[in-house]
Formats: structure tokens, sequence, C-alpha cells
């Protein structure tokens, strides 16, 4: 097979160039009875028209943000505001105790910027952390998720407050005001924060602060009732009035702090859970990094996205640019699939080897994400057969080794959960933002008083080297950020943004981005129709996972005639077997605006405009 490297970009990617503000007057009495006065905004997964726009995995959250862009705000505010409401409304997602990774587009300027606020290891942390002394292997991975020793230094307020500080027109006291109004006053409990309590009940019954906050009178959360946090809603008052330094210095963090050394284990667990190696003096030296954001070119866009830490951005960009090798059309659906599984798998291999914390590996970013390297990949696909996973990693600084086969290495475990949501303003900014506390519910851990739940980030490290003999760039270490997956991305086309994506996951957050994109540009689908359609998950494994929808369709049958293997993704932290829960934008020619949400997939996301078109 020859591999074509001259690409006609298709017509698509051408063609790409009532407020939540309760009044204040202090809050109800507590009830976990049904409040008919309680109604959460509605929801729905498209909308269309100017001003501004925000979407989301929840209706309260997209509402806290559009508030803010109604107010006047500008994009960065609505980010931050709807990030701290998903705190209140998706607690088992992301919240004060964790982390993430923002993507901004600064219309002034015309430049993309970057946070990174990804949790870090505690000081004391070493290579051999997850390791048990007396077997010298490593520790059951319930044990470590459910530990104080999973817990990294959180790093979500020090990425509010950069991205205020940075784009903002707002302070922090006034972004935190939505979501402590639906902290006070609460929100209307559905199916899904049910199953989701319910699927983690057993390990929260195991905590003390945990038990008494997300199972009120011991019973889960009943549909239909209002669920209120008003130790929440101090702890956004405490940071409102005296800055994250309440946090990174204060009285905040030292109930942080004591809660992982000393976790508030219920009398009755029979669970043995390990001590973390926190200590406020991490706290203290914990800032948030603005890294340049990687960039690379498909059909004519530019596409930027989130260097290491994470990986989201070099292998979601290493594998478009294997498929930029290809001519991909929706008139041969099962040829652009099978291309789309191969360059995933490829993209993963070289992921699992090459990149983690930059500040303590030579990351080589900018070889993973240029075209000879892509084109020295490439080679290994054929139309014909599937390759045999694991695939073995090739070196971006050698180019010409790419196309040797070989044996490479599995891959590591990352939980599925995080969140994702993504905001414009009436002048043309633009943030991409995903933020996580690790697997759904995070380490079980509530902070006594404080209303927030403790990631499990470090989780994310690998345990023990991937493969023997070979420098592993992920182990823990000190002062070290785990590698995530985390993917937001902005696409320009001409210096504006006709793009906006991103997506929860975990590992699958790289899968679920590149399928939307790959969908959008190359089968001509609408976005919408990008968002919705069944996803499958290849990272450099055997088999492949997918959507129960995927496997009634008829692609599925020819793709194992030429070897894929699919197995039906694990629905271990969601009610059901799903992969991702993408909230996207997209900018049309007129002006206008389409904010796109999952309509089925975590319950159903809420995109919102401010302006609606009808």
């Amino acid at each position: 097979m020859v591999v074509r490297c001259a690409v006609v970009a298709s017509a698509t990617a051408v063609a790409l160039v009532a407020p939540l503000l309760i009044s204040a007057g202090g809050p109800p009495p507590a009830s976990t009875a049904v409040d008919s006065g309680l109604h959460p905004p509605s929801k729905q997964a498209v909308a269309v028209g100017s001003g501004g726009a925000v979407s989301s995995v929840n209706p309260y959250a997209s509402q806290a943000g559009l508030d803010v862009l109604r107010h006047g705000g500008n994009a960065a505010d609505a980010a931050v505001a709807t990030a701290a409401a998903l705190g209140v409304v998706e607690p088992y997602s992301a919240g004060v105790g964790g982390g993430g990774y923002l993507v901004y587009y600064n219309a002034k300027s015309g430049k993309v910027g970057t946070i990174d606020g990804r949790e870090t290891s505690p000081a004391r942390m070493r290579s051999d952390s997850f390791l048990d002394p007396a077997t010298g292997k490593p520790i059951a991975f319930d044990e470590a998720v459910n530990s104080g020793l999973s817990v990294g230094i959180p790093g979500t307020p020090a990425t509010w407050q950069k991205a205020l500080d940075a784009w903002g027109t707002v302070s922090l006291a006034q972004a935190l005001r939505p979501a402590t109004r639906i902290a006070d006053r609460g929100f209307v409990v559905n199916d899904q924060f049910r199953a989701q309590t319910q699927m983690n009940e057993d390990r929260f019954r195991d905590f003390t602060s945990t038990a008494k906050l997300f199972l009120p009178g011991g019973q889960l959360p009943v549909v239909g009732s209002r669920f209120r946090n008003l130790d929440l809603a101090r702890t956004y008052r405490e940071l409102a009035r005296k800055g994250i330094g309440a946090l990174y210095h204060g009285d905040i963090g030292r109930d942080v702090v004591k809660s992982v050394q000393q976790p508030p284990v219920a009398p009755a667990s029979h669970r043995a859970v390990r001590p973390g190696l926190m200590e406020p003096s991490d706290l203290a030296r914990y800032s948030a990094r603005g890294p340049a954001p990687t960039h690379t070119t498909y059909h004519g866009l530019d596409l930027y996205s989130m260097a290491p830490s994470s990986s989201g951005g070099t292998t979601v960009g290493e594998a478009l640019n294997i498929l930029e090798n290809f001519h991909l059309a929706s008139a041969d659906k099962v040829q652009a699939l099978h291309h789309y599984l191969e360059a995933s798998r490829i993209a993963f291999a070289d992921r699992n080897r090459w990149v983690g914390d930059p500040a303590f590996s030579d990351v080589p970013t900018k070889e993973l994400l240029t075209k000879v390297f892509a084109k020295d990949r490439a080679c290994l696909i054929r139309p014909d057969t599937v390759l045999d996973s694991p695939v073995a990693p090739g070196d971006p600084r050698h180019p010409g080794s790419g196309c040797t086969r070989g044996t490479g290495s599995d891959e590591p475990y990352e939980g599925t959960s995080t969140t994702h949501l993504v905001t414009a303003d009436r002048w043309g900014n633009v943030a991409s933002y995903t933020l996580t506390i690790e697997q759904t519910g995070g380490s079980a851990i509530t902070v006594p008083g404080r209303g927030f739940l403790l990631n499990n980030e470090l989780t994310d490290f690998d345990f023990t080297p991937i493969t023997t003999g070979v420098a592993d760039p992920n182990l823990p270490g000190p002062g070290k950020r785990p590698r995530s997956s985390m993917s937001p991305t902005i696409v320009l086309h001409n210096g504006k943004p006709v793009i906006a994506i991103g997506s929860p996951g975990g590992a699958t957050i790289i899968t679920t981005v590149l399928q939307t994109i790959f969908n959008r540009l190359d089968l001509g689908m609408t976005l919408p129709q990008a968002v919705a359609a069944p996803r499958i998950s290849q990272r450099n494994q055997a088999t492949t996972e997918a959507e129960p929808a995927f496997l009634d369709l008829p692609e599925r049958s020819a793709l194992e005639r030429l070897g894929h293997r699919f197995v039906l993704a694990p629905s271990t932290f969601t009610p059901s077997p799903e992969i991702g829960a993408v909230a996207a934008l997209e900018f049309l020619p007129d002006g206008k605006i389409e904010a796109v949400a999952e309509p089925k997939r975590r319950g159903g996301g809420s995109a919102m405009v401010l302006h609606e078109t009808h």
C-alpha cells in the first residue's frame, strides 16, 4: 500500500470557516423531601444563537455560566462560574478538591493560552510509594483509590484564579456567587446523581463525613428531592472573602491535610485506609502552570490543546497527523473507521512511552506532533488487516524508526470520570475546560465541614514501570504531576475559532475528542450528529471498547472481518456502558454559535446560548 501524503481537505472542513440567580435572603430549611417550588433549569442538547454560549453536562451549571455572560462577564468569567457550579451539582466528578486543564482563545490578541491546574504529588512521595514494602509489589488498586495516599495537591482553585487574572473581568468572589446560591438553595436530584451515589454507596459509608453529606439520614438521595450542601456554600464564601490562600495557606488547607493524613474512617468500616503524605508545605508550594498549547494542523485548520503533563494534545494531534496521510470519506465508512482505530492505536503506543510531567522528564512534545513522524508511523497501517496490540512505540527523535513493527506494553489504568465545559462570549473569547477529581467519587474522602470530596488523582501514576528496563516518565515522584488524558481543544480557521470541544472519560477522553473531530471533518456529520454518534475507543489494546449502539451497526461486522475485536465499554463509573460526554461549540459562518451537549450520555447535557434563534 502506498501512503498518500497529499490530502484534499473535505468539503466539511472547508465549510467550517430563566437565570439561576436565586434571590438572597437566607436559605430555606434543610429538607430531602420533594419540593415542588424548586425546579431545575430546562435542558436541551443543542442551542443556536448569539451573544455567548455555554455547554456542560448539567443545566444548573450551564445556567450559572450563562447568567455571568448575561451580566457582562466574558468567557473566562463564565468558565469559572460554570466550573464552580459543577462542583455543587456534579460533586463526584469535579470540585475544589481536584484539578484540570483550561484552553483559552483571547479574541483581542488572537492567541491561545492554557492553564495546567493538574494535581501534584506531595514532597514525601517516592517512586515506590504505591508498592507494598512487605512484597515489593503494587498495592491493590482499590486500596490505593480509597486512601489518603491517592490524594494529590488540588489545583482547581489556583486554576480559577489564574484564569480570572489572565483573562477575566470579575473577581473570584463574583464568579463564585451563582454556585454558592445553588449550594445554599439546593438542586433537584436526578436519576444520574442517585445512580452515581448508589454506585459509590459502600465506599461512601466507610467515611463519616462522606456518608453524612451524600447519604442524608443514612439513605440514598431520592430522585426529585432537594439536595443542599451548606458546607460547600460556606467554603465558597470563605474562598470569596479570603481568596485561594484560604486553601493553599489557610484553614481550608489545614482541614484538607488533616483529612489526608487522618482519613475520617467510619467506626463500622472494615476497610484498611492508608494515610496520605500531604503536608501544609505542599499546598503552599502549589502553582498552576501556563505552558504553551500544543499545535497541529488538520485539513487547513489549526488545532490547539493541552501540552504535557496532559497527553491529550499530543495524542489527539498525532492521531490526526497520521490520518492526514490518507483519503478518508464517508463514502467508505468502514475504511475510514479502520484508519481512525489504527491511528489511535499507534498514537497511544507513543503516548504511553513518552509522555509524563515535563518538569521531571524530557518529553518530546514537538517531535510527537511533527508531520514527518506521523508519516513515519502511518506506514504501519494496512487497509486489509489490523495491527497486533500492544504496538511498540516509535521514537519521534529518530525519524525513520516508526515503521518498525514490534511488541509494546499494555495500557496503564486510568479512571473514567471527570467533567467538561465550553464557554464563549459576545467579544469572541472562547474557553474549553476539563476538570476532575479522577474517578467518580474521587478518593471517597469528604473534607469534614467543607462539603467537597478529595481526588484520587495520584493513581494516574504508573505504580511500576510499564516496560522493565525502559525509563517510565509517569512513575510517582515528589512534587510531580501524573499524566492525564484531558484534551480541551480549540480549533481555529484563519485565526478565528470554529470549534471548541472536550470530554470526560479518563483515557477515553482522547478517543472521544478524536472521534468527534473525525466525524465532523472527515465523515461530514454536523456537530450534533458527530457528538451523538456511537463511539468506539482503541487504546493500543487487543480489543476495542464500543458502546452498545455501535455493536448494532453494519460497520461492525465489516471491521471484524479486517481483524478488529469489539467488547462492550465498561459501566464501572457510569450507570450504563458509554464512552465520554462531549460539550462543544461551533462558530457558524453567519456569526451565530451552535452549542452542543450530549443528547443521552450521562443523562444528557445542557447547551445554552444567550440570545437563542428559534
